[in-house]
């Protein structure tokens, strides 16, 4: 072998971890190229919800399961933390780590009696606990503050480092995603990873290799929960400010979005779907009031005529004509 071949090689045989790196970089010197804060803030926001779309991308695109209802415990992270550092004082660390352990709770109850559930009668399920969590939020008014939401919640810090303005917190939000997408990528390359892929393929062929169907479905949405809930925390501390319309049911269908955009099934495509549908109404102004009805029409579109993602079908193409084109060579 050649030292070009073991070049080669070694680039395809580390092209995940050197791929992680590569976009780590180009997030780190992001703020130097970027000194617009409005647009640091929307790459923030993507970061935050890179974190939540990883996880449902593992619960539908890995698991085969589907859910309109992860704003719920993106709000559980953030009300969660909203409350305990806002209105009891306690230390926000502490607090991200209980409230993600109490939403890993729910999750738990909820998806014990939900899973047992497929299909769009799990779709209604979900749905149905998003409705609740949001009618709570804006209900109970004097723990949450009802439709006014929650002011006064406190900067995350380390130390005398505090996360106070886009640049800092970018770093920070970032790391939380780089790290939810190398367990993502981890996950999915493991043996656990294999069987939920073998899961979503076909049920009663995956119990027959041995795989705990339903103990892995509860583990997948237990994992997607806890990641949502981790990323409200993040987005309570950097806004300051919490309010219903931040986690109702339009905002879990464009979790959903995201996932299809990017390729059920595809770690790499969440990140492209998260950017795409967070930037689309910065990039078309005049359907920023039609913004609800522009996601669902790409959401029709990308099912009709590339079901398998936007950034998997693009890819699948390119591999299909190079293929082509070596056979007709």
């Amino acid at each position: 072998m050649t030292t070009k071949e073991k070049f080669f090689y070694f680039i395809y045989l580390h092209r995940t971890g050197l791929t992680v790196f590569g976009i780590s970089l180009l997030l780190l010197v992001w703020p130097l190229v970027e000194t617009n804060p409005y647009n640091l803030g929307l790459t923030n926001l993507i970061a935050m919800y890179t974190m939540v779309v990883l996880g449902l991308n593992l619960f539908i695109g890995y698991a085969g399961q589907i859910s309109l209802g992860h704003a719920a415990f993106f709000a559980i992270g953030a009300y969660g933390s909203a409350i305990g550092t806002a209105t009891y004082g306690l230390p926000a660390w502490p607090m991200m780590i209980v409230v993600a352990l109490a939403a890993a709770l729910v999750a738990l109850l909820v998806g014990l009696p939900a899973l047992k559930l497929s299909g769009h009668y799990l779709a209604m399920a979900t749905l149905g606990f998003n409705i609740v969590i949001y009618t709570i939020l804006v209900q109970w008014d004097t723990v949450t503050g009802g439709p006014s939401g929650l002011a006064g919640i406190p900067y995350l810090g380390i130390g005398s480092l505090v996360f106070d303005n886009e640049i800092t917190f970018h770093y920070l939000a970032w790391t939380f995603a780089m790290l939810a997408l190398l367990l993502s990528l981890n996950l999915v390359r493991s043996g656990v990873g294999r069987g939920l892929a073998a899961l979503a393929e076909d049920e009663t062929a995956a119990a027959a290799l041995g795989v705990d169907i339903r103990r892995a479905k509860i583990k997948v949405f237990v994992m997607s929960a806890v990641l949502a809930s981790l990323a409200g925390s993040l987005f309570a501390h950097c806004y300051t400010f919490v309010s219903p319309d931040s986690f109702g049911i339009f905002v879990s269908v464009d979790f959903v979005i995201m996932v299809v955009v990017g390729g059920m099934g595809s770690i790499w495509g969440t990140l492209f779907g998260a950017a795409l549908i967070t930037m689309l109404p910065e990039w078309i102004e005049t359907l920023e009031n039609f913004k609800d009805v522009v996601h669902g029409l790409i959401l029709v579109l990308i099912l009709l005529f590339l079901p398998q993602g936007l950034v998997t079908g693009i890819v699948d193409a390119v591999r299909t004509r190079i293929i082509l084109g070596k056979k007709h060579a």
